[in-house]
């Protein structure tokens, strides 16, 4: 069972974390440690090594070989099941590390509940939204931090929270977007997360490199469809792959 809480760190607003009434150790074949209290620029500071509480990730990390705003798309040989068919936007990448987004995992906890159990909004509010609204997709960023809420949007949103990860497109880890996506003042773009994937340091160059994942840069419009259960697919048909052959690609397309 799924339950939300709201921490406050001094200096900050009140950031999305979402917990399980689970006593079971899980573990996760990454590199993380559990920030849930902590802002969204310390989370990519522990994640990378470097710290970016206000200022532009997009260029910190915007350098040849690495693969800030491209797809990762799960190679059929993937050995951990819990990334089978998985497509996963990379939002920060550097030589100490990476951190992506699923974006074709449908998250069980669904986005009226949360902005219930949050206090964003009354049961009667929720009921009362636009039908687009309510059914918003929540999705399974990854393992890692299962209790953390992100929002990856269109930069037509800002707020000093907001960090920009890629050309016209932004990371908000704050209560205050689930607001202004409820009251209509939301960006125009967006998708919500909770969990994401982690990689340390040349973690994520082994696992291309023996194979497991295809890498690609492929249009916004795939990026936040709803219609996550062919995401994998139209990937790969943008990409010209046949599915019958994918075993035999290298890792980049």
């Amino acid at each position: 069972m799924l339950f939300v809480a709201i921490k406050e760190m001094r200096g900050f607003a009140h950031h999305i974390c979402v917990t399980k009434s689970c006593s079971a150790k899980l573990f996760f074949p990454v590199t993380a440690v559990v920030y849930n209290s902590l802002p969204l620029g310390v989370v990519i500071y522990r994640i990378l090594g470097t710290l970016i509480l206000m200022g532009n990730l997009r260029d910190a990390t915007n350098e040849a070989g690495f693969l800030n705003g491209q797809f990762l798309l799960a190679m059929p040989g993937m050995e951990d099941s819990r990334f089978a068919r998985s497509v996963i936007y990379i939002c920060a990448h550097s030589e100490n590390g990476a951190m992506g987004l699923i974006i074709n995992r449908a998250q069980e906890m669904e986005f009226a509940e949360i902005l219930v159990q949050l206090g964003v909004l009354d049961e009667q509010q929720v009921i009362m939204m636009p039908d687009r609204t309510r059914d918003f997709l929540v999705r399974n960023g990854g393992p890692v931090e299962v209790r953390r809420g992100f929002v990856l949007h269109s930069d037509d949103y800002l707020t000093d929270s907001t960090m920009p990860v890629a050309e016209e497109l932004c990371l908000t880890g704050t209560v205050d977007i689930l607001r202004a996506i409820s009251g209509g003042r939301g960006p125009r773009k967006a998708l919500m997360t909770l969990g994401y994937s982690g990689w340390a340091s040349g973690q994520l160059e082994n696992e291309i490199a023996n194979n497991g994942w295809l890498t690609c840069q492929a249009p916004h419009d795939l990026l936040f469809d709803p219609n996550i259960d062919s995401t994998y697919d139209r990937l790969l048909a943008y990409m010209g792959i046949d599915p019958s052959r994918l075993a035999t690609v290298a890792g980049h397309a």
